[in-house]
């Protein structure tokens, strides 16, 4: 399964697809590249951290402790998970997740045998004797895929050891923290008056006290940028920015136990940090339009996210006109804005884009970062945002072996659309092939502030 090219749109893919790969948004975790120890084994590096793959699988009635999630390590039979998986490799058929783990098993790990009930052991054997390579550890990995930078996300409160040890490394691979302060800004999470307690014993500051909460929030971010972000990330289910009178009253009630306030005070806290990425320079992300932990069983026994997270609709026009009529004409600024609501990719963040200098349209996310969704993505944002108001690509994954196929796809994806933007007169070959340089790395790199 593949995006298969030709003509005008293999050429341009050609002239791309062995370009470095940028990814300056993703969930990869920075102990990999810390200790660079080998991964541990087949089922726990494709199945059971891959939402995509157990959430499928879940669909049809399997059970997600049958996969190893929620397991302890020393409670799994990594074997049997892998079998399972393969047993029901036929659910995957048309979906993006087979492209990208076929891409991983043929490309990465140089394993030619087609995956199914009969072959499961023999690709099981495979992968489990790449794995022992010392040339297929992470840093390795990273270095052979052609990665130029690849920014994690971490939460506000941590210590980011790992990246220090990365930094204290003789290795040169740029690994970025990206600060993700959701826990500490968002009442409603579980949790957020210990956290923002700890962020207090943590900075030194007084966090009972709402300038000294936001100057805590500032050394942190100083933090962060001093160990290589460029990029703050932000999940909200609904952009809904408002700028409160008094926020440091909404604040005292909060931490008293008073959660009338709790959107209303979030909503504050993201024009509060669109005001500091104007002041630091950190660029900002907003991700919406995901209803979070729908099914309540599995919340219960798995935890948060957990595959049950749903697309839901949004407004991003009336959401963002606090935070865009506050500081959305600083070119200072850059916000990025991800939906899963494609309904809003030409009737407004198009729009929105092409207009307001701090905007830029992320790519396709989730549900979406697939064959069809790229080219449904291409033809409602350029009419109206072009293509230079575009974030370029990231890859947002948490299996990072998956990243050169995910790339690769969208490498593809824009071939093809600007292959038929040629044959419809819009533009030269030679202007395709510079946009799809463009859009392959360049603007990732611009965006994001990597320089």
């Amino acid at each position: 399964m593949v995006l298969h090219l030709s003509g005008l749109a293999q050429r341009i893919y050609d002239d791309v697809r062995d370009a470095p790969i940028v990814s300056p948004h993703g969930h990869c975790d920075p102990a990999w590249f810390a200790d660079d120890a080998a991964f541990e084994d087949p089922a726990a590096l494709l199945v059971i951290p891959d939402h995509y793959v157990f959430r499928m699988l879940y669909s049809q009635g399997i059970s997600m402790a049958d996969l190893g999630v929620g397991v302890p390590a020393s409670q799994r039979d990594p074997r049997a998970i892998f079998r399972l998986f393969a047993a029901h490799w036929h659910l995957f058929q048309g979906t993006p997740s087979r492209l990208w783990i076929e891409y991983v098993l043929r490309d990465t790990l140089g394993c030619d045998m087609d995956l199914g009930p009969d072959t499961a052991d023999a690709v099981y054997d495979h992968i489990s004797a790449w794995l022992n390579n010392p040339d297929n550890r992470p840093r390795a990995l990273f270095d052979r895929f052609g990665i130029e930078a690849l920014a994690t996300t971490d939460a506000a409160l941590d210590d980011l050891s790992h990246h220090q040890t990365v930094r204290n490394s003789a290795w040169q691979g740029r690994i970025l923290p990206t600060f993700r302060p959701d826990a500490v800004l968002d009442p409603t999470m579980p949790g957020w008056r210990d956290a923002v307690a700890a962020l207090g014993n943590m900075t030194g500051a007084d966090t009972g006290n709402f300038q000294e909460f936001l100057e805590a929030l500032r050394q942190r971010r100083a933090t962060f940028k001093a160990m290589g972000a460029t990029a703050t990330d932000h999940a909200i289910e609904q952009p809904q920015t408002v700028w409160l009178d008094d926020p440091a009253q909404v604040f005292g009630r909060l931490l008293q136990g008073d959660t009338a306030q709790a959107k209303p005070f979030y909503g504050h806290m993201l024009i509060e940090m669109a005001q500091m990425s104007v002041e630091d320079g950190l660029v900002m992300q907003l991700h919406a339009g995901s209803r979070r932990n729908t099914n309540t069983a599995v919340m219960g026994h798995f935890g948060r996210d957990m595959g049950a997270d749903i697309p839901i609709a949004v407004d991003w026009v009336r959401g963002l006109e606090p935070l865009l009529n506050r500081v959305g004409n600083d070119n200072r600024l850059t916000l990025i804005l991800f939906t899963l609501d494609e309904t809003t990719y030409a009737r407004e963040l198009a729009p929105m884009a092409g207009h307001w200098p701090c905007l830029r349209i992320g790519p396709p996310w989730w549900f979406h970062d697939s064959a069809n969704g790229i080219a449904r993505y291409f033809d409602a944002v350029v009419e109206t945002a072009g293509y230079w108001n575009l974030a370029g690509f990231n890859d947002d994954t948490r299996a990072f072996l998956s990243i050169p196929a995910r790339h690769d796809l969208w490498r593809r994806g824009v071939a093809v659309h600007l292959a038929a933007q040629v044959e419809r007169g819009y533009f030269s070959a030679g202007t395709a092939a510079e946009i799809a340089q463009l859009l392959a790395t360049d603007l990732a790199r611009d965006t994001y502030r990597l320089g």
